[in-house]
């Protein structure tokens, strides 16, 4: 980290007439006037100052000194800079997530040494630096990711990794306790004002469905008690859910895939309940896409397609019941009608257009797919925008992979002095 005296920020960021120092005076109500050394070396009038200024300009902020990566990852400043800037995400790039190589003991398959185990097609800068840097390579396969960009990796059953995308280290998390064979795992990061950050590790048995069991046997790992916890959550019907496939979670809520078109729902902020539910989602049929997302306003978001239609649906609570209202449908048709530049020249007519995935806390725009190429569709105006990606994007089968998009949080978290703890990078 480059590191300044206030002497130097000075000169650096302000002319002579130093109109930081009105701004503070300005933004703090003050009437007699105020160096800009006071200034710099105020936690609350620096505070005042960073708290108006666009999200977009907070990684380079940080590295300006310590002092202000301290103001900006101050929890109690997060708490207030997010109530005024909503969470804005930055794409970094797609992890391939191919489970096929995930602890499976009939017909396991080796993964070849020409494939890498954790690939990502970069969109961004960020995403070319963490893919040559190498450390992907040392985190097993890609398992899930939270909204703030914090990385779940590892190798099934042998060792799970959390890897900090701010400190680019990686921590691995203590051996389970309980063998599964196969199961879902989720990531959950919490980042609040009187705690600091923390972060839980889900995995839930993924049994056969006809066994008709009642009973989800789940182990949680968190970073508070650093222990893992097993728990048996009860449900009001058979439940199976559906191994290795990408969940969502939602405010500390899990929603898992489980057979028979069905989601599962476990809420981990109300772990003395000891129950899971589910919900029938509103279209499931063989061989289609299907993704799960948050929508704008928190709700659990439902994504289908097939080859000429996609479909999107949120779940919401209409009283004591949770319902699927539709949102959105969309023939692939019409919307590469309104997009003829983009149409003539993928030639999209020859080939399918599929629904890939939800952008973070979006309720407007979803990725796409057609042949190797990805675009963001506009669900309003139907209108597409290719996205550029470097990387692999020809060397593996779109047919057995998830593509998942990575996001980045614009905003410093506080996890550094966590994951720098008796973490495993050296």
């Amino acid at each position: 980290m480059s590191c300044e005296s206030p002497g130097n920020i000075h000169r650096f960021y302000t002319p002579s007439s130093s109109p930081l120092q009105q701004r503070a005076k300005t933004s703090l109500g003050m009437t007699s006037d105020l160096s800009v050394h006071e200034v710099l070396n105020s936690f609350d009038a620096m505070s005042e100052i960073l708290l108006r200024l666009p999200p977009y300009t907070t990684y380079k902020l940080i590295l300006v000194s310590k002092r202000w990566l301290q103001i900006i990852s101050n929890p109690f400043f997060r708490q207030a800079y997010l109530t005024k800037w909503k969470p804005n995400f930055h794409l970094i790039g797609f992890f391939i997530s191919n489970t096929m190589y995930l602890g499976k003991r009939v017909e396991r398959l080796h993964r070849p040494r020409s494939e890498s185990s954790l690939s990502l097609l970069s969109t961004s800068s960020l995403g070319d630096e963490v893919e040559s840097s190498g450390v992907l390579k040392k985190l097993g396969y890609y398992i899930d990711s939270s909204s703030n960009g914090f990385l779940l990796c590892g190798r099934h059953p042998k060792a799970y990794y959390v890897w900090d995308p701010i400190t680019r280290k990686h921590r691995q998390i203590p051996r389970h306790r309980v063998h599964f064979e196969e199961l879902c795992m989720s990531l959950i990061t919490e980042d609040c004002a009187e705690d600091g950050f923390s972060y839980k590790v889900v995995r839930g048995e993924c049994v056969s469905y006809l066994e008709q069991s009642r009973k989800v046997r789940v182990e949680s790992y968190s970073s508070k008690s650093a222990t893992w916890s097993y728990s048996e959550l009860t449900c009001s019907q058979p439940i199976s859910l559906t191994p290795w496939n990408a969940g969502r979670v939602i405010k500390g809520v899990v929603y898992w895939y489980a057979t028979g078109g069905k989601v599962a729902i476990y809420d981990t902020n109300d772990e003395e309940k000891k129950q899971i539910s589910v919900v029938k989602l509103p279209k499931t049929f063989d061989y289609d896409e299907q993704v799960l997302g948050e929508s704008s306003d928190g709700c659990l978001q439902y994504g289908w397609s097939n080859k000429s239609v996609m479909e999107i649906w949120k779940l919401e609570k209409v009283g004591d019941v949770l319902q699927w209202s539709v949102q959105i449908k969309l023939s692939f048709k019409v919307m590469w009608r309104q997009n003829l530049l983009e149409s003539s020249r993928f030639n999209t007519k020859t080939k399918e257009t599929q629904l890939l995935a939800f952008l973070n806390q979006d309720s407007d725009s979803v990725f796409i797919r057609c042949d190797s190429h990805i675009f963001i569709c506009d669900t309003r105006t139907q209108k597409v925008e290719e996205v550029q990606y470097q990387g692999r994007g020809s060397s593996f089968v779109w047919d057995f992979c998830k593509v998942l998009p990575y996001f980045q949080l614009s905003w410093p978290s506080s996890s550094s002095s966590l994951l720098e703890e008796n973490n495993s990078s050296r």
